[in-house]
This record gives structure tokens, sequence and C-alpha cells, in this order.
């Protein structure tokens, strides 16, 4: 089974007999109820639903993840978007660029850990291979499974959640701590 097949949404919302525009406009007032960063699976069998979430995404802000086809059914992931990754706030002192990282690992760097603090649904759609998933939002409680002495680099989809953890770590008592920038959205290399 893989991780795509065990992928748990916030919410799951039925589309499935609906043609378009009707998915868009339930997935969106379901959006409205969902807290900033919780992920939305949008179970539909109009197979231009596909092109109509990414699009529909693109405009509104939020972020597509991916669709999952199984039998007939479409299942649409979105993650709606948080008021913090607007604008610039990528604001961690120590970074890193993606080319930079991708060097490290290529290079067989020992004494890092890539941490990825996206949602399990971001992570399950494509990640660095070796990356640890630790979401933002369980990271303060589960920091003690991090080893301060090694160099923890930092990532997430645009280098704002990724900010925030650097932070987060570094009032833990962390000092190895390096955001990578601009994350996901920009890696070019190879993922999983």
């Amino acid at each position: 089974m893989s991780q795509l097949d065990e992928m748990k949404a916030n919410y799951q919302l039925d589309c499935k007999g609906l043609a378009c525009p009707l998915p868009i406009v339930r997935t969106k007032k379901a959006m409205n109820g969902l807290a900033e960063g919780q992920v939305i699976e949008v179970q539909a069998t109009d197979k231009g639903s596909l092109a109509d979430f990414q699009s529909w995404a693109r405009t509104v802000g939020h972020h597509y993840l991916g669709t999952v086809q199984q039998g007939d059914i479409l299942k649409h992931y979105l993650r709606k978007l948080s008021s913090g990754e607007t604008g610039d706030s990528a604001d961690f002192a120590i970074t890193i660029s993606n080319e930079e990282l991708e060097q490290l690992l290529t290079d067989g760097s020992s004494g890092l850990v890539l941490l990825d603090v996206r949602e399990p649904a971001e992570y399950a759609f494509g990640h660095i291979n070796g990356a640890v998933s630790l979401p933002l939002g369980e990271l303060e409680q589960r920091v003690g499974e991090l080893d301060q002495a090694q160099t923890i680099y930092v990532i997430c989809r645009s280098g704002v959640r990724s900010s925030l953890a650097c932070k987060l770590l570094n009032s833990k008592g962390m000092e190895k701590v390096v955001n990578v920038l601009p994350g996901m959205s920009g890696w070019q290399g190879t993922t999983i």
C-alpha cells in the first residue's frame, strides 16, 4: 500500500455524479468551513474536474496537491491557504537555496537531517528522498524526536512554514537549523 492510498484528509466532500461547475461550487463552500492549512479530499466522477480544480486552486490561491484515480472516482486533494503564507514571511536568518541543498544531498553530506514540515497529503504527493515528514502543527510536541547534534534543513512548499519551524526549533535550543528557500514549489531535483 502506497502513501497515497493511506492519505488522510481533514474533510471529505462527495461530488460524484456532478458536472461542472457544481464540484467547484461545493468545494468553495466547503473550503470556507476549513481551518487554514487543512486538506480537503473532493471525490468526483467528472473527468473534466481535474483541470477545473487545478485552475481554480491556482486562481484563488489554495494549493492543489494532486489527484488519485480509483476506478471511475477522482480524488482531488487541496490545501486551504494559510494567511501567513501570503506575502514574504520567510524571514529566518539562516537560509540555503534549493540548489545548495541538492548539492549537499548529492555529495552525501553526513550529519544532516532534511525535515519536511508540510502536511502529510503534500508530502505524499512528492517529497525529497530521505526527508523526514513532521508537519508544522505537530513540531512543538515532537521536537524531542530530532537530534540536536545534526544540522536540520527545514523545507516546506514556499519557505514560510519552514521559517516558522526554524524559529520554533531555535526557541527549543536547537542552533543548527537552516531554512531551505524557495522550498518544494521551486525544487528542480528528483522527488519520490
